[in-house]
């Protein structure tokens, strides 16, 4: 069956960008950013892999969900389709619609949408992100891999955002690099 995996950055205090959907305060290295793209490349979102001509297939993944404010960032520099070598998904309440063919909107029930995709034949779900959709998720979340960055944001949006629910996962792996980042892998 498939897994559900939550793939995200964090800082030390545990968030995933800074109050107004920030991200560019994580400090970058040359030999994670390798690991990342050798292991996960299908995590490098569309924006990126034209940036850098980076083609790779997908290892690990075949499909993203992800929420309103993980989506709009990349809308907003006119990318539709911001992981457009997976099948796309969309979990919102606010947004009415979506012009591309290539990304489903879920107005509600993320939970059912997991159930049915763990279902089907295929790589496993890469959950983007945001902290409101991964605490709606959770009881639905297999495996976590975090990229814990060496940097305390004080405030922003938590990597779970939700009712208090303490979840128990068992540390499964980890790696340093060069940057200070940790990447932690758990699985439940």
């Amino acid at each position: 069956m498939r897994k559900l995996v939550y793939f995200v950055a964090s800082s030390l205090d545990g968030y995933i960008a800074g109050p107004n959907g920030e991200f560019d305060f994580y400090p970058l290295g040359d030999d994670m950013a390798a690991y990342i793209n050798g292991e996960y490349p299908e995590t490098v979102p569309t924006t990126v892999r034209d940036r850098i001509g980076f083609d790779a297939p997908n290892k690990r993944f075949d499909t993203v969900i992800m929420g309103r404010g993980t989506y709009e960032p990349g809308l907003a520099e006119g990318y539709t389709s911001p992981y457009a070598h997976l099948r796309q998904y969309v979990v919102s309440t606010t947004i009415k619609s979506i012009d591309d063919p290539a990304v489903e909107l879920v107005p509600g029930d993320p939970v059912g949408l997991v159930r049915r995709l763990k279902q089907e034949d295929g790589l496993d779900i890469y959950l983007c992100g945001g902290g409101n959709l991964a605490a709606q998720l959770l009881p639905e979340i297999d495996e976590l891999i975090i990229k814990v960055y060496p940097v305390v944001a004080g405030e922003g949006i938590a990597a779970f955002h939700g009712r208090f629910d303490p979840t128990v996962f068992t540390l499964t792996a980890h790696r340093s690099f060069s940057n200070g980042a940790l990447v932690l892998n758990y699985t439940r």
